[in-house]
C-alpha cells in the first residue's frame, strides 16, 4: 500500500498541471489508497461565464486524464468510474489503482509532455500542420469517445471567425463578465497560485487578423498580427451531460499532450462555446452533429511561460478509507 500511496502522490502533481478555465483549477481530490475521488470545487466555478459548470467539469476531466496517465506510466492499472453517485453530482469520478501492468512507450512520451504543455496566446508561425500530425490529434480525441473536427475550408473558418467575433463582442459589452475576468487576470505574478497573470497573456491582434483571441489584459500595448491560415479544431461530444463534459476534458487533455509531443502549441478560443446562442449557432452554421465543447487554435509557436498552480496539498484531502 505504501507503493500505491507514493504512486498516487506523484500522480496528483501531474493532475494539477492540467489547464482550466481562467486557470481556476476547480478540482478537489480525496485520497484513500487505492482510491482517489475527483470532486468539482463549487467555490471555483465561474458564475458568469460558466454558470452551469460545463467548463469546470471539462477542466476536471483534463486533470483526471493526467492523473490516470501518471498512474499508468508508474506501471499500475487504473479502474475508472465516472459520476458514480447520482445523488452526489459533484463527485465526478472515482479512480482505483489496480495491479502491476506494462507501460506503453506512447504513454511515457505523453507523460513527458505534461510539464511542457503550455497555453500559447501568442501568434503562431505561418507554417501548416501536416496531415499526419492532424491525424494524431484526431485519434487522441477518438480514444476518449470524443470527436475532433477540423475547420479546414475558408468558408468554415470565416463562419467560425464571424461567430467568434460575435461572442467576443457580447462578452466585451457585459460588465459582469469583464469584472469576473479582471478578478482572475489581475494576479501578482510573483505570488499567484491561480489565474492568468500578465506574463501568461498575449498581444492584441493587429487589424486584419482573422481570429479574435481573448484579451485577459486589454491594456497591453503590444500588438501583433496573428496567422492568416490557422489550424482551428473543434472538440465535440455526442451528448451534453455532465459525463460528456468530463469525457470532453479527458479528450481535450489527450489532444493537448499529443500536440505538445509533436512540437505543436495550442490556445483556446473559448468565447464561441461560452455564449449559449453562439454555441448553438456553431452546430447549425457549421453543420456539427455533436455538441461543441472546446475550440483550439493549433500551430507552431515560440516558447512561452507557464501559468501558476496551487500546491497539491491545497487541493487534496487524505482519508483513512474511501468514502465513495
Amino acid at each position: 500500500m505504501d507503493i500505491v500511496r507514493t504512486v498516487i502522490e506523484q500522480a496528483l502533481w501531474a493532475a494539477t498541471r492540467a489547464p482550466s478555465v481562467h486557470n481556476t483549477q476547480p478540482w478537489r481530490f480525496v485520497v484513500a489508497p487505492p482510491y482517489v475521488e475527483l470532486h468539482l470545487d463549487r467555490d471555483r466555478v465561474l458564475p458568469v461565464v460558466d454558470p452551469a459548470g460545463r467548463e469546470a467539469r471539462m477542466s476536471c476531466g483534463a486533470a483526471l486524464y493526467n492523473l490516470r496517465l501518471a498512474i499508468e506510466v508508474a506501471g499500475r492499472g487504473v479502474v475508472l468510474d465516472l459520476l458514480p453517485d447520482e445523488h452526489r453530482p459533484d463527485l465526478l469520478a472515482v479512480l482505483r489503482v489496480s495491479g502491476v501492468r506494462a507501460v506503453a512507450p506512447r504513454q511515457t512520451t505523453l507523460m513527458r509532455a505534461v510539464p511542457l504543455r503550455r497555453t500559447n496566446r501568442w501568434p503562431f508561425i505561418e507554417r501548416p500542420v501536416p496531415s499526419e500530425h492532424r491525424n494524431v490529434l484526431f485519434h487522441a480525441a477518438e480514444e476518449e469517445r470524443a470527436h475532433l473536427i477540423v475547420l479546414d475550408t475558408p468558408k468554415k473558418l470565416d463562419t467560425f471567425a464571424t461567430l467568434l467575433r460575435r461572442a467576443e463582442h457580447l462578452q466585451q459589452e457585459d460588465p459582469d463578465f469583464q469584472h469576473e475576468l479582471r478578478v482572475w487576470a489581475d494576479r501578482d505574478v510573483d505570488h499567484a497560485e491561480d489565474g492568468v497573470p500578465r506574463s501568461a497573456g498575449g498581444p492584441r491582434p493587429a487589424g486584419g487578423s482573422l481570429l479574435t483571441p481573448r484579451q485577459f489584459h486589454p491594456g497591453v500595448a503590444v500588438e501583433r498580427p496573428f496567422e492568416q491560415e490557422p489550424l482551428v479544431v473543434m472538440l465535440t461530444t455526442h451528448g451534453d451531460t455532465h459525463g460528456d463534459h468530463v469525457r470532453a476534458g479527458l479528450a481535450m487533455q489527450h489532444v493537448l499532450l499529443s500536440a505538445t509531443k509533436l512540437g505543436l502549441s495550442a490556445s483556446f478560443l473559448s468565447q464561441a462555446v461560452e455564449v449559449p446562442a453562439v454555441r448553438a449557432a456553431l452546430r447549425t452554421r457549421l453543420d456539427v452533429r455533436g455538441y461543441p465543447q472546446a475550440v483550439l487554435r493549433v500551430g507552431y509557436g515560440h516558447p512561452v511561460g507557464r501559468t501558476p498552480r496551487r500546491p497539491v496539498s491545497a487541493v487534496t484531502t487524505v482519508r483513512g478509507k474511501s468514502q465513495s
